[in-house]
């Protein structure tokens, strides 16, 4: 059995079987408790500002389409210093879900989806009627912080790499196998 996923801090499903013929907007300003979810669940030190703009669209026969952007300002520890580096997201907001049933999800005779690696992302599969519009800018937004934030100058002390140096114990060890 499936482990439950958590639910996003800036979750807003859209029903999918009521959307109007241009389209539903959508607009996720995050407040504070959501900002400090964010930050928590990304391993951030704050979230100062976070704004989803998107539009849920029917897309071919049942399936849907969310297009957008995410900006957000966060800060982050230096991975040198340990310092908080602020950073600013500007992300593309894009997919495209068809419900678990439909004949254009393309799977072979194992049940798997077939990909075109040069093609778009292929489209997510879904069941019922509703899709979490903010899960996916939350995952967008996830993939665009920088694994590696580093304060501006920051260097690691490359001393310390030239060569290595005898520690203490090392010292001794070599002591007592010269002995040997």
């Amino acid at each position: 059995m499936k482990e439950a996923e958590a639910k996003s801090p800036v979750s807003f499903e859209v029903h999918v079987a009521r959307l109007p013929q241009k389209g539903l907007p959508v607009v996720i300003e995050a407040a504070e408790p959501q900002r400090k979810a964010l930050a928590a669940v990304h391993g951030l030190l704050s979230v100062e500002g976070y704004r989803a703009e998107m539009l849920v669209t029917a897309w071919k026969r049942n399936g849907v389409k969310i297009s957008g952007r995410v900006v957000a300002d966060i800060t982050q520890s230096c991975v040198v210093t340990l310092e908080p580096v602020a950073a600013h997201i500007d992300e593309a907001v894009e997919g495209v879900f068809l419900p678990q049933d439909s004949k254009l999800a393309r799977l072979d005779q194992d049940g798997e989806m077939l990909l075109d690696a040069e093609g778009p992302d292929s489209p997510e599969v879904f069941s019922g009627d509703t899709i979490d519009a903010g899960a996916l800018a939350e995952e967008l937004f996830g993939l665009a912080i920088d694994p590696y934030p580093r304060k501006p100058g920051a260097a690691l002390d490359s001393s310390s790499l030239d060569g290595p140096e005898e520690n203490e114990f090392q010292k001794k060890l070599r002591g007592l196998l010269g002995k040997v």
